[in-house]
């Protein structure tokens, strides 16, 4: 059998996941039935337009489930455990400055299930995660982009 992978997440990722699981499973299970059952009352199911976007949407909920159900089941728990508070680890937040004269931009280095960087958190396997990870404050660090080289400075962890 094919190894599960491991989703790493805070606390509160996993809470928030919990919380989605438990709406599609109370709530948006039975929307979708009940508009199944409202568009077979329309007739022919091979003309339906409404059945067809119905069952599409729950194949999806479906997915959403099994895919939280999944995460859920081999979440790991993020927890700093690091001696050094200067050190960049999952689960803590990164402020660094683009070189030569950017501008400070800070990121909370999350695992990838609740990656969501228009919240200011990043997935630990993107290239910046992964070029600052380990890293120190003052530390010049090289993130290599689609785009090109990037370099920063850390200035701050917490």
């Amino acid at each position: 059998m094919a190894e599960e992978k491991s989703f790493y997440m805070t606390e509160e990722g996993k809470k928030n996941l919990e919380s989605e699981l438990h709406e599609l499973k109370t709530e948006k299970r039975k929307e979708v039935v009940e508009r199944i059952k409202t568009a077979r009352d329309f007739g022919d199911l091979s003309e339906n337009s409404e059945y067809d976007a119905a069952k599409d949407e729950q194949a999806f909920v479906e997915s959403r489930i099994q895919q939280i159900e999944n995460m859920i089941r081999n979440a790991v728990i993020i927890e700093n455990t690091s001696d050094n508070p200067d050190v960049v680890t999952l689960g803590k937040s990164v402020t660094f400055q683009e070189l030569p004269e950017g501008d400070e931009e800070e990121y909370t280095i999350v695992g990838s299930a609740e990656a969501d960087p228009f919240e200011g958190k990043i997935s630990n396997e993107s290239p910046m995660a992964q070029s600052l990870l380990g890293k120190e404050i003052g530390d010049k660090v090289t993130v290599q982009t689609p785009a090109g080289d990037l370099k920063v400075k850390i200035i701050s962890v917490s």
